[in-house]
């Protein structure tokens, strides 16, 4: 779970002074104002939208850490304003709706792929794995959800959300078929990963993750690997117990870094990933090259 910055709630009453008034300019005219948590649902509302929306992405530095994300002042005034709202959800980015609360914008559209997805709503089927853009189906589904929302706002280009929700769907669908070209080479594999991050992904790919729970856990959380987990984990490598670590580059601490230098040291193949859109890439293009990656690491 993701805790909000003291900064994002100090945001909060400076949004309730100037939400009403802003958010009274939705249906002007213009682009429809869509604000995302990240630059992977804001890329895919370009996607869908084209020259029809005008897209603010809170976070979008492939070099910043997006469990530590700070509000500012443009944050501030980007929600204030916002027609379409996308979140993650499943408490990826709560600081959205906090902030969105503070700023009284109650037209907008709010869009949560956690709860589009269906799979946050049974908790006792285990630890919920919130990075649901690893998850093809479920971003076709995230995607169908942004043609509507759109559409209702833009009827005059509800042919055009169409078409280019069409032409997303069937490039993620390129995607699911590369999943199943892994699988149907490397199905039952062992892998290894630092977060939880790629598993959607992995696991699609018919591979299985065999690191222990709770080091994955306290690597996400930031909390202490006991030295029985970490050894467990290390022996992953050791033992080659695994053919792959995947690892999410953006985030590091030293019982990541024993796990890259054992996976090293051992020769064991390393795919680095990341929570949001490295420069210059498109979500399909970044996702088509970690499955490449992927692909190629397993040989």
């Amino acid at each position: 779970m993701r805790i909000i910055p003291t900064s994002a709630v100090l945001l909060v009453a400076a949004l309730a002074l100037t939400g009403c008034a802003a958010s009274s300019s939705a249906g002007t005219g213009g682009p429809i104002r869509v604000v995302a948590s990240t630059n992977v649902f804001g890329d895919i509302v370009k996607q869908i939208g084209g020259s029809a929306v005008a897209v603010t992405s809170l976070i979008e530095d492939p070099s910043q850490d997006p469990h530590s994300f700070e509000a500012d002042g443009q944050v501030q005034l980007a929600l204030s304003k916002a027609q379409v709202v996308i979140e993650n959800g499943g408490g990826y980015d709560d600081f959205v709706d906090t902030l969105l609360k503070g700023a009284s914008n109650k037209k907008a559209t709010v869009l949560n792929a956690a709860t589009i997805s269906g799979l946050n709503q049974h908790p006792s089927a285990g630890e919920f794995n919130e990075h649901l853009w690893y998850d093809f189906p479920v971003m076709t589904k995230v995607a169908e959800k942004i043609e509507a929302s759109l559409s209702a706002l833009d009827a005059s280009k509800k042919s055009t959300f169409a078409a280019n929700t069409a032409a997303f769907v069937d490039k993620l669908a390129t995607l699911e078929a590369s999943e199943a070209t892994i699988k149907s080479a490397h199905k039952g594999e062992g892998v290894a990963i630092t977060e939880p991050v790629p598993l959607y992904l992995l696991e699609a790919s018919g591979l299985v993750n065999a690191t222990p729970a709770k080091f994955s856990e306290a690597v996400e959380e930031g909390t202490d690997v006991s030295p029985l987990v970490l050894r467990q984990t290390l022996a992953l490598f050791t033992e080659h117990t695994v053919k792959l670590l995947v690892y999410n580059e953006q985030t590091d601490g030293p019982e990541t870094e024993q796990v890259l230098a054992a996976a090293k040291k051992a020769k064991i193949a390393i795919v680095p990933v990341t929570e949001t859109l490295p420069a210059g890439k498109s979500y399909v293009s970044w996702m088509t090259a970690n499955l490449a990656a992927i692909s190629a690491a397993l040989g």
